[in-house]
């Protein structure tokens, strides 16, 4: 009786080990919400040229920058929680914009660093 007892109780620890472990992802939200947001052209206090070769880009925390791409543009403002974080362009860029294979690095904002 005690060995049924002890295997149900295994089971069940199991199974709720499993469900925490999927909350996270399930519930993360898009990189999009949690770097920043899409801002206007007009906010951004500068501006980068996404060229064919163009591979990086480094921004600031709080920074909001205007992208130029193939002869369209977005603004995003960038709000990241961590220090330092880095992603692909093609994370924030509106729906439907076509992006190059281009990763962001996001740098702390120089306001709160040391």
């Amino acid at each position: 009786m005690n060995t049924t007892i002890i295997a149900r109780i295994a089971a069940a620890c199991a199974t709720a080990s499993v469900l925490v472990l999927q909350a996270p992802a399930a519930n993360a939200m898009p990189v999009s919400m949690t770097m920043g947001m899409l801002a206007g052209a007009d906010a951004a206090s500068r501006t980068i040229v996404v060229k064919e070769g163009t591979r990086n880009v480094n921004v600031e925390n709080g920074e909001t920058v205007r992208f130029d791409v193939n002869g369209k543009s977005f603004a995003y403002t960038f709000n990241t929680f961590g220090n330092e974080t880095a992603f692909d362009l093609s994370a924030i860029a509106p729906a439907g914009f076509a992006v190059p294979a281009v990763h962001v690095y996001v740098a702390p904002n120089p306001l709160y660093r040391g």
